[in-house]
């Protein structure tokens, strides 16, 4: 999966176009899934999350997403799951220290991040560790309940709660 990790990252800015469509949709789907509930098709989620997000990105499935941040690398498949950036043994050539035929996901993450977003750092973000309880649950599903809650009120003027 490497090869296909390093090439997610070289094409960040229009994978992330699509995957913002795909994120619009989603939230227009929302009172949809919340009818259906949300518990009910995190299984089907899941599953398709480890299809796409494991070949395009090489994911780790850990629940809490945060490709976005980081150029569309995964911070989990850094040998010592570091989540806020690289250990301090990345070598000079930019390979990881633990498995030196491997460029630091770092290294990935800082490319795919200026690919992404031209002049900004989302990747200075500092973020929360990892709840070993949300692996193997749906990332896409609740970073949609989370976006939903934080529009507030809706169009119609009722409060669409997560």
């Amino acid at each position: 999966m490497y090869p296909m990790r390093s090439w997610s990252v070289r094409n960040a800015r229009w994978l992330s176009v699509i995957y913002q469509g795909i994120e619009v949709v989603l939230k227009m789907a929302h009172p949809l899934m919340k009818r259906v509930g949300y518990e009910r098709l995190d299984k089907p989620f899941v599953k398709v999350e480890k299809v796409t997000k494991g070949f395009l990105f090489d994911s780790q499935s850990c629940g809490q997403c945060i490709m976005s941040f980081t150029g569309l690398s995964c911070p989990m498949n850094c040998p010592k799951s570091i989540r806020n950036g690289p250990c301090g043994g990345v070598r000079a050539n930019g390979m990881c220290e633990v498995n030196a035929d491997m460029t630091c996901v770092w290294v990935l993450a800082w490319e795919g991040n200026k690919r992404m977003h031209k002049g900004e750092y989302p990747i200075q973000v500092v973020q929360p560790p990892v709840d070993d309880r949300l692996r193997g649950s749906s990332a896409w599903l609740r970073d949609i309940r989370q976006k939903v809650a934080q529009q507030g009120p809706t169009a119609s003027g009722s409060f669409e709660n997560s």
